[in-house]
């Protein structure tokens, strides 16, 4: 059923994406010769000779999209993976334009119009699929176009997966069930419960109208793997794996094929890319220079506050623990009065906390006492973006009691991170903190760093759990 229904969305999908392609087109040969927008020559030609290139254009645009995945299953995909699937194929699409009009000598046809259909088509295609896809999700959340799953094995996996399904309703899943052997029969999660053995499969699967079978076995009955993916593929129903080592190896793990052998790395880190250091750094250095310039008055103004109501140095140092466990001295305004280091070490700074300035309570709030760190990103101890690095002694206290926690030293810390755009700063939780640490390291981009520093500007400065 499901998969029936699946082929007849493909379909309409395909119609709809070539009625956008014909209407932006037509539209675009509007805008450039008859909107009076754009200057036209007398002999520019017209729209039937226009016309007769989409007999190649429609099945070409087509191709692209079906090439760039835009008619598989949408339940869980984001909108803006879609819509950035859909540029590149129009982008694609474009320059193979230009370029066969080029090898043909085709001067008279207007590449200012096939750029305004570029954008046209862009627009309408993202358009009409997030359209489609509100569609869907409304009438998924009423319980219509369900796609029916059962379970294989009870495990940390399955619970996280039925948490996922139930939490999004606009996906269609209806989690028909479990068969475990390591629960009994009536053993029930938020509604889901154990229906039997994982040997009763070949006696359920005939009884239900199952869309999908989703083996979530513990690590300790992966012995049992081969024979349930052998039962599973004996019915014919799709099967997927759901490993309950998630905990261990990344969401994306970077795997190799060793003369067929599958080998798959335990973490992934993007920034071990001698490239990808090398312009991080770079964007590092140009970012530091602007932000140096830029914050020079509430740098200077803070210098003078400091000195006027405080006796002691404007620049605070203290030791943290940075790039491949290394320790380094992190610079900062000094927002407390003078004390002694082994005072200074003995734990976090607590709300209302006396040692703290009347300065150094606004400047703290304000994370204008982090700029001098921007010291720190030319000297190479720290990077506009990445996980905040923390004091020796803690680091000695979390790599015991927080697993994955050392992981975070394997990129340079930053003076924002994921972590602290999503909020958890100062006094939050740590392991929190960790999580979003590991999602940057395993997951970076150049986009993800710009990101990052936007939201820092919108909702990045101030911290209300800073004492």
């Amino acid at each position: 059923m499901i998969k029936n229904n699946q082929n007849l969305l493909n379909r309409i999908h395909v119609f709809l994406d070539a009625v956008v392609i014909i209407i932006s087109y037509v539209m675009s040969w509007y805008l450039r010769f008859k909107a009076g927008i754009f200057p036209v020559d007398a002999w520019y030609l017209s729209l039937s000779v226009y016309m007769s290139a989409l007999i190649f254009v429609v099945p070409g645009y087509l191709i692209l999209y079906y090439l760039f995945q835009l008619y598989t299953p949408k339940r869980v995909q984001g909108r803006r993976l879609e819509a950035w699937h859909v540029l590149q194929a129009n982008v694609i699409g474009f320059m193979a334009f230009i370029l066969i009009l080029y090898l043909r000598h085709q001067t008279d046809f207007s590449r200012r119009m096939l750029f305004i259909f570029l954008c046209i088509n862009i627009f309408l295609e993202v358009l009409m699929r997030n359209a489609i896809r509100m569609f869907l999700r409304k009438i998924r959340s009423q319980g219509l176009n369900q796609k029916h799953i059962l379970l294989i094995g009870y495990s940390r996996a399955s619970e996280q997966y039925i948490d996922r399904i139930l939490q999004n309703p606009q996906w269609g899943y209806t989690v028909r069930g479990i068969l475990a052997d390591n629960s009994p029969r009536g053993t029930e999660y938020r509604g889901i419960k154990v229906l039997g053995r994982i040997d009763n499969l070949m006696i359920v699967l005939p009884q239900n109208r199952l869309d999908e079978i989703v083996i979530t076995l513990g690590l300790a009955e992966y012995h049992k793997l081969e024979r349930i993916v052998n039962m599973c593929e004996k019915s014919g129903v799709h099967t997927k794996f759901i490993p309950d080592y998630n905990n261990v190896i990344p969401t994306k793990p970077y795997t190799e094929d060793l003369l067929g052998l599958p080998v798959i790395n335990i973490r992934r880190v993007p920034l071990s890319d001698p490239l990808n250091k090398l312009v991080k750094r770079m964007i590092d250095l140009f970012g530091a220079a602007v932000a140096l310039i830029l914050f020079s008055p509430v740098m200077l103004g803070t210098m003078i506050a400091i000195k006027l109501t405080s006796p002691g140095p404007l620049i605070f140092k203290q030791e943290r623990v940075g790039l491949q466990n290394r320790p380094f001295e992190m610079y900062k305004f000094r927002s407390m009065v003078v004390q002694d280091k082994e005072v200074e070490k003995k734990g976090w700074t607590t709300k209302d906390d006396p040692r703290v300035t009347g300065v150094g309570k606004f400047i703290r709030r304000t994370s204008i006492d982090e700029l001098p760190q921007l010291i720190n990103v030319f000297k190479g101890d720290m990077s506009l973006v990445g996980p905040r690095p923390e004091r020796t002694q803690f680091v000695e206290k979390f790599r015991e009691e927080i697993p994955r926690y050392m992981i975070k030293h394997q990129v340079r810390p930053g003076l924002t991170g994921w972590a602290q755009v999503n909020g958890y700063r100062g006094d939050t939780s740590i392991r929190k903190r960790i999580e979003c640490d590991l999602y940057y390291i395993e997951n970076w981009t150049l986009g993800l760093d710009f990101k990052i520093l936007i939201m820092t500007f919108f909702k990045g400065f101030v911290n209300k759990n800073a004492y």
